[in-house]
């Protein structure tokens, strides 16, 4: 039960939180003063209905006192909320960012953070040698020291614990990072790798804005939790971002890429036509079940992706929005792609036999297993170096998809809603570029109609 005590004008509400590894009883305790001008019935109406409540959250954990500090909150944070709500490889990525975040401010209480310490903060994120990625070079040999060790490409990326397409992409001089050089140095018993100095070690605008974002989320649920009154992000300005262009393929030179497809394996053919159609994300490409496609219609239903973290390895996820989970329309021709993949994916399944993984995926690896999404980022790099493309990422196909659907004359509610963007001001601010060459467009042919015209009645 909770106990109160009056001190002057405060009362202190004090609850047992149970005892400790030594067997010293914890006490939570909690300061109430009443507002002005409450009569004596009301503050013990209020002063008990406080005490109820701080009992029960006392009770649930959900209570966090006034000494808590940032990085004691920023886990409790991520127990509460992210891992219930947010992506595995969403919160990957802001573990990542704790990294530099608790050294500079978890040892500070959320009830003294200031936005002196957030802006001492980002300027030193700006300052040189501050980046933790640095990139290693892998020996010229690997591939023979790989051999000599007794290990093929494929035993070696399991014994490390890393994809084979890492693997296969540092046999052919790829640099790798700190995490996937030790564990391939630990699995071969030697360090084979050099790091790579950089001239700029400093982290971009948008690098040190992300770290805002997430320090702004987690004050955010301070607030919303009434640890704090205020969320001090609130009075901090982070470095501005400089809103980058789209990149994305011209009618001619996706014309181009799609001619050279036409050499290339069905699965990986098949996998670039219906992200230039319909815009999804690679993540999306991969997580797509063959349920999820409506041959007979012509429709595709996206509600999940695949994802690859380190720590949590490739495993099926949600969209990334809620506004991701989306029907979008195929051309008969994309129709008639899909069927013939699926009648060479059941060819191959049939091959195969009991080694024959079933997903239910329409792209797969090689044994019918999840197809990671960097597999198709790497044979993509492959063959645009091999066809002497343009240098892109996979990414850069959904652009295409977006910009060339806006040439086309389509609105920007129809491009957002088949991207799965969550409203139209985001396809607006990323496709400026693309929206107003359409409108000079659509302004070069209306003067066209209105001279044709004039032209018409002066014979």
């Amino acid at each position: 039960m909770a106990t109160i005590r009056k001190r002057g004008n405060t009362y202190q509400i004090r609850v047992s939180a149970g005892y400790d590894s030594n067997g010293k009883q914890i006490v939570k305790t909690k300061s109430w003063t009443p507002a002005p001008g409450m009569t004596e019935r009301q503050i013990k109406k209020e002063l008990n209905k406080q005490a109820v409540t701080f009992e029960q959250q006392v009770e649930t954990g959900q209570f966090l006192n006034g000494t808590i500090t940032f990085a004691e909150f920023a886990d409790q944070w991520f127990k509460d909320y992210a891992e219930k709500q947010l992506r595995i490889k969403t919160i990957t990525e802001y573990r990542l960012l704790m990294k530099r975040i608790n050294p500079a401010i978890g040892h500070i209480r959320l009830s003294k953070l200031q936005p002196h310490h957030l802006m001492e903060f980002y300027n030193n994120l700006g300052e040189g040698g501050i980046r933790l990625d640095t990139k290693y070079k892998p020996c010229d040999d690997l591939k023979e020291r790989i051999k000599a060790a007794g290990y093929t490409q494929k035993s070696l990326a399991a014994a490390a614990g890393v994809a084979l397409s890492t693997v296969e992409g540092l046999c052919k001089g790829a640099n790798a990072r700190k995490d996937t050089a030790d564990k391939i140095a630990a699995a071969l018993g030697d360090n084979l790798f050099t790091p790579i100095e950089r001239n700029n070690n400093k982290l971009s605008d948008k690098t040190i804005s992300e770290y805002h974002r997430l320090i702004s989320s987690i004050l955010t649920a301070a607030v919303q939790w009434q640890v704090i009154p205020s969320n001090p992000c609130s009075r901090v300005k982070p470095p501005r971002v400089e809103r980058k262009e789209a990149v994305s393929l011209d009618e001619t030179q996706a014309a181009e890429l799609i001619a050279c497809l036409q050499s290339e394996p069905l699965k990986y053919r098949v996998a670039v036509m219906l992200t230039l159609y319909t815009g999804m994300r690679r993540g999306e490409v991969c997580g797509l079940d063959w349920s999820d496609v409506d041959l007979p219609n012509g429709l595709i239903s996206v509600t999940k992706a695949v994802q690859y973290t380190a720590a949590g390895g490739l495993r099926e996820s949600k969209t990334k929005t809620k506004s991701s989970n989306r029907i979008i329309n195929i051309p008969p021709a994309m129709t008639e792609l899909l069927k013939q993949h699926k009648r060479d994916q059941a060819r191959r399944r049939f091959d195969l036999g009991d080694q024959w993984q079933y997903s239910g995926k329409v792209f797969t690896n090689e044994c019918g297993g999840l197809l990671n999404p960097d597999t198709l980022s790497t044979w993509f790099k492959r063959f645009l170096q091999r066809n002497d493309l343009p240098n892109i990422h996979y990414h850069n196909l959904r652009h295409t998809a977006a910009t060339l659907l806006i040439a086309g004359g389509v609105d920007i509610a129809t491009v957002s809603k088949r991207l799965g963007h969550a409203d139209k001001t985001t396809t607006l601010n990323i496709y400026t570029h693309a929206i107003q060459a359409a409108d000079k467009a659509a302004a070069e042919k209306l003067q066209d109609i209105f001279q044709n015209g004039h032209l018409k009645r002066a014979n």
